[in-house]
């Protein structure tokens, strides 16, 4: 089934206007689960429930509104919001270019693709073209859904991409104050300790390949799921005392299990030129 787009306007950078239209590029994969009332597996719903009359109010009834007041509210329609600021709602305003590896990890947020609007090709190509030329991706900002995103268009092939940011009063410090850095203080990391973790780095660098991961853990949960519909355990509770105990912190020789895990990675290389060697003689 084609998707629909979820947004359409345009890149707006200097004078220039790119009509582009925005699809979903990643999707979740949780498992949708309900909540159920242990006492006889009874769907627990979510009701939309008037505080005041204590009655569950329809879809077509219900409008956002902003509390300006204990109690006091200002009603807000689709219109409020798209009039706010109709600019920023129809077009993708670029700020600046700047190297992708200068915006922190944690500041990324949602994927999407830009394909291009009616009459944009050629200015679309122009702008993926040079984004790719000089390396840089472009910071911008668009209204999306009732709220402000900031976020980065990005070169790529087959279309561009748009990557949806926090901004700077989002992000939170660390849950305690001490760093990696705290830890690497001279005296605590050892040249040799460094030395060989370099190495272990580099003998497990290989190209990003995304189609050789997978949830597991779904894949392990389904498969429970399926051996209790087998066995006609539908509405047996797992008991408590079949949970795994946690695994508990240990205190390791940081030198010793560089070792082990370079021997390791060492025999699996073996094991594995040993394996081409024998389907190559089969073949």
């Amino acid at each position: 089934m084609p998707q629909r787009s979820l947004w359409r306007g345009a890149i707006s950078f200097g004078l220039i206007y790119v009509p582009v239209e925005m699809y979903s590029a990643s999707r979740e994969r949780g498992l949708e689960l309900h909540f159920l009332d242990s006492r006889d597996f009874a769907p627990v719903g979510y009701e939309r429930i008037n505080k005041n009359t204590g009655k569950a109010v329809d879809w077509q009834h219900i409008v956002k509104g902003y509390e300006y007041q204990k109690g006091q509210y200002v009603a807000l329609s689709e219109a409020d919001f798209k009039h706010a600021n109709v600019k920023a709602s129809e077009t993708i305003d670029i700020a600046s270019f700047t190297n992708a590896a200068d915006i922190l990890p944690v500041f990324y947020q949602t994927p999407y693709y830009l394909l291009p609007g009616k009459g944009g090709g050629k200015v679309y190509a122009l702008l993926n073209s040079a984004l790719m030329a000089s390396k840089k991706v472009a910071v911008a900002s668009f209204v999306m859904r009732g709220r402000e995103h900031l976020c980065v268009v990005t070169a790529g092939e087959p279309a561009m991409m748009l990557v949806t940011l926090r901004f700077a009063d989002e992000i939170l410090p660390p849950a305690k104050p001490s760093t990696a850095a705290e830890f690497a203080k001279p005296g605590r990391l050892k040249p040799a300790e460094l030395s060989m973790a370099r190495k272990l780095v580099e003998e497990m660098t290989a190209a990003w390949k995304p189609q050789q991961f997978h949830d597991s853990y779904r894949d392990d949960l389904m498969r429970r799921i399926r051996t209790k519909i087998s066995k006609k355990q539908t509405h047996a509770l797992t008991p408590e005392a079949e949970e795994s105990a946690k695994p508990k912190a240990e205190v390791i020789d940081l030198m010793e299990a560089l070792k082990n895990s370079l021997t390791l990675r060492a025999k699996h290389a073996t094991r594995s030129i040993a394996k081409s060697s024998r389907q190559r003689k089969r073949g």
